[in-house]
């Protein structure tokens, strides 16, 4: 892990940054920006198709499809949730179509099937899949099941896969449970843990290794070069581009794998304010939340009283009593307890409720998809403390990160 306060106070290898904002950054070149410095070498004389969205862009802000398509052959692109060019909110996509800038055809491969995969491969006749996506590190935020069934259909069609790597904006710290074959969902389809600590090439070594329908495809990591696993996005000077509309910060993403699971309960989780994830609130709720909260003393976090209107999602319209999470300390804060002591201390208001889907009746609950288990619903129903629901998960995230190791590619 990185020494932080090396990292603030400058060392070999530093390009200072402005703004906050005069913090010194990290160089760090990502899978895509050493690709630009071969000209897309690896990439000529193949059909390609490109699996992105916003965010594939090099450091001046370069789309990767905009730079490449007049010198290498792409046959097909492919927009995950929220769709190629980025428009589309949660939930939603952009529709199969072309695209303006480059005239390819873009597929919506958003809740695409594995099948559905190997149908739009084969139909754009591709012999190569790059995927260039930036993540969050939360097992519930879909682009990285957007790799793992792509990958899967590239497996079974025979086609190499080529991810561009990405850092991971939260660092490299596994956190949380880990998911319940029985609870798997489009927010998680295998068993990793709820906060992975990995980059998405990481993860795709991960995949191969471990799961039997990615075993044995010819996969390429373009691995970041400068990248350690103790840096979180602000440590870097690779350019944050939102992964989704929902996502506008890398103060976002920090708490997005803890406050993340309020999407399984009546609260807002700030959807439709200026601060997703880091507002989180309800009609029900009142100050007493907030003392609550900053009595648990966490590690690196501070609650501050927030009052707050959404303008879409939950409560439109209504004014919200809540908190705002303010990460103080990123080195020592662990989103996922975070979470879990919001959790606790919200389900003892009269008029909390979890979320629950009338499309599934066999696992009504949301939060159960999101943590991978009835285990912590039922544990916080029961009263238990933050203690023991962490302490729940100790076990199978000693195992996990254990069993991840030998696909780590950075120190």
């Amino acid at each position: 892990m990185v020494d932080r306060r090396t990292l603030l106070t400058g060392a070999g290898g530093m390009a200072m940054g402005g703004g906050e904002h005069d913090r010194p950054k990290w160089k760090v070149e990502t899978g895509l920006d050493r690709l630009v410095a071969t000209n897309f070498a690896a990439l000529r004389g193949r059909r390609v198709g490109v699996i992105s969205n916003p965010t594939g862009v090099d450091r001046q802000y370069r789309h990767l499809v905009d730079l490449m398509h007049h010198n290498v052959d792409i046959t097909g692109v492919f927009g995950p949730e929220h769709g190629f060019r980025g428009s589309a909110q949660a939930g939603g996509s952009e529709g199969t179509g072309i695209d303006a800038r480059t005239g390819l055809t873009v597929y919506d491969a958003y809740g695409a099937s594995q099948a559905k995969w190997q149908e739009m491969f084969t139909r754009a006749d591709i012999e190569l899949v790059v995927f260039d996506i930036q993540d969050v590190g939360a097992r519930f935020y879909t682009y990285i099941w957007t790799m793992f069934d792509s990958m899967v259909a590239a497996n079974a069609l025979g086609l190499k896969y080529v991810v561009l790597d990405r850092p991971n904006p939260t660092g490299g710290r596994a956190r949380g449970p880990v998911l319940q074959t029985a609870f798997a969902s489009g927010v998680g389809k295998k068993e990793i843990v709820q906060q992975h600590g990995m980059t998405v090439g990481e993860l795709a070594r991960f995949y191969r290794g471990e799961f039997a329908e990615t075993s044995g495809i010819e996969l390429e990591v373009v691995n970041c070069r400068g990248w350690r696993r103790g840096m979180i996005a602000r440590d870097t000077d690779v350019p944050w581009v939102m992964p989704s509309p929902n996502m506008p910060t890398p103060d976002t993403a920090l708490v997005y794998p803890g406050t993340g699971m309020f999407e399984g309960t009546f609260a807002s989780e700030g959807r439709g304010t200026t601060r997703p994830f880091e507002l989180v609130g309800a009609p029900g709720l009142d100050h007493h939340w907030c003392d609550r909260l900053n009595a648990y003393r966490l590690e690196g976090i501070e609650f501050r009283e927030a009052y707050f209107t959404p303008t879409f999602n939950k409560h439109t319209g209504v004014l919200c009593a809540g908190v705002e999470v303010k990460v103080v300390d990123p080195a020592h804060f662990d989103a996922v307890k975070t979470g879990a002591a919001m959790l606790i201390e919200a389900r003892r208001y009269p008029g909390f409720t979890w979320r629950q889907d009338s499309w599934d009746p066999v696992r009504p609950h949301w939060i159960d998809k999101l943590t991978g288990s009835t285990r912590l619903r039922t544990m916080i129903d029961a009263g238990a403390g933050l203690a023991d629901v962490t302490g729940a998960w100790a076990d199978e995230l000693a195992a996990f990160d254990a069993r991840r190791r030998r696909y780590l590619q950075y120190q």
